[in-house]
């Protein structure tokens, strides 16, 4: 099934091409289209739906990947590893990677905001991964190009501990285990010198503190702690981290 817009269809193939499908593949590009569709270009035909449909194929893909390539890998070891795959900042690297910026309809303000870029190709994205989803209702016209992706990555992380995104793991870890959020509680301690660290962050759960860390912002101070609690409560990964240091 194509577009009305033969332009359009060029521009969309393109970017199957390079995905490294076949344009033959069963792709049903109207929703292809309205996944590279920003809001502001319309406020009911755009990709806000599909990403919410690609959020869940993302991660879907990645737990795939880990349990197929890692199976005597724990499921914190799991989580922290997905939390930074299925980050803003990798998924906006891989469209990047694509030339999704290419394809994406944007309008008014956004075509200048350079800081929300990051957000737009994330979404847009996970709302490709959405539209190829549910183009066949499998996971055929991602796992072929993405999955290389994503072993790469995990392998990067499982050597380098500190790439982790320890708050977004402790999250994914105290969900699964108690369906609920970590709290963080800041405090400024060092008003006179903001060079230095600024803050002091620590992490509860269940009344229990977990951990506590320091940092310049309130954001690295919370991250911080949740490295702190995440090691705490996934002590293989400690193991893992000092051995890197003591290498470096």
């Amino acid at each position: 099934m194509s577009l009305v817009y033969p332009r359009r269809q060029r521009q969309l193939e393109s970017l199957i091409r390079k995905l490294g499908l076949p344009t033959t593949a069963p792709i049903k590009w109207p929703l292809l289209d309205l996944a590279l569709t920003h809001p502001t270009v319309s406020d009911s035909a755009n990709y806000e739906q599909l990403e919410f449909v690609g959020d869940a194929v993302v991660r879907l893909a990645a737990a795939v990947v880990l349990w197929e390539t890692y199976p005597d890998c724990q499921v914190g070891d799991f989580a922290a590893i997905r939390s930074v795959l299925v980050s803003d900042r990798i998924l906006a690297q891989l469209a990047r990677e694509y030339g999704l910026e290419l394809h994406l309809l944007v309008a008014g303000s956004a075509t200048s905001d350079k800081v929300g870029q990051e957000s737009r190709l994330a979404d847009a994205f996970e709302a490709v991964l959405g539209a190829l989803y549910l183009s066949t209702g499998n996971l055929e016209l991602i796992r072929p190009w993405l999955d290389p992706h994503f072993r790469q990555l995990a392998a990067e992380i499982r050597l380098d501990p500190a790439r982790l995104n320890y708050k977004a793991a402790l999250q994914e870890w105290t969900q699964a285990q108690f369906k609920i959020l970590p709290e963080y509680r800041v405090v400024e301690i060092n008003q006179a010198n903001r060079t230095q660290e600024r803050f002091m962050a620590e992490v509860w759960l269940h009344e229990k503190k977990l951990g506590e860390g320091k940092g310049r912002s309130i954001k690295a101070a919370e991250q911080a702690a949740a490295k702190v609690a995440f090691l705490a409560v996934n002590p293989q990964e400690d193991t893992v981290e000092e051995a890197r240091e003591a290498k470096g």
